[in-house]
């Protein structure tokens, strides 16, 4: 009899900008997983993206909660599949009216070919993480069901070293 061992673990992927991203589901995180804020009941969100509907789009993650939330279409999706951010060297940087700093993390793009940021900003008792949408002049979260729109806002980005 033969036996595989499977592991939430799927594959590594590393982008064109440097940045490492790994293949997760249901609520696990690699160790070096890239913090992002907190939710309203202090649960701890990192970074991430998933795909829905053709875009590669931004993500809170809730291990607590065993998913990855991202925004489409003025809604909350929940999704178990998702790429988490892993390593060190991140910043928050300020922004605003979907104005992204020098050395602005791509998270992802979306089907008509533009690039999303990940973003974040205060509401409702949280510091949560969702889409800067530069097309639409703000960044978008995940909240309680809806598409919440946050006009100041912070963006994640690489330290980048200075010779």
């Amino acid at each position: 009899m033969c036996r595989i061992k499977f592991s939430v673990f799927t594959r590594k992927s590393k982008n064109m900008d440097g940045n490492h991203w790994l293949h997760y589901s249901h609520g696990a995180l690699p160790q070096e997983a890239v913090v992002a804020g907190h939710d309203a009941d202090g649960d701890t969100i990192f970074v991430g993206r998933a795909f829905y509907n053709n875009d590669l789009l931004p993500a809170k993650i809730i291990p607590n909660k065993g998913k990855a939330y991202v925004t489409f279409a003025r809604q909350e999706i929940e999704l178990e599949n998702y790429e988490v951010l892993n390593g060190q060297n991140y910043v928050w940087l300020p922004g605003a009216n979907g104005e992204v700093p020098p050395g602005a993390v791509r998270v992802g793009r979306n089907v008509d070919g533009e690039d999303l940021y990940a973003g974040r900003g205060y509401h409702a008792g949280s510091l949560t993480v969702g889409k800067v949408h530069p097309s639409h002049g703000c960044l978008y979260i995940p909240f309680d069901s809806d598409e919440v729109k946050i006009f100041e806002y912070e963006v994640l980005s690489r330290l980048i070293e200075m010779r």
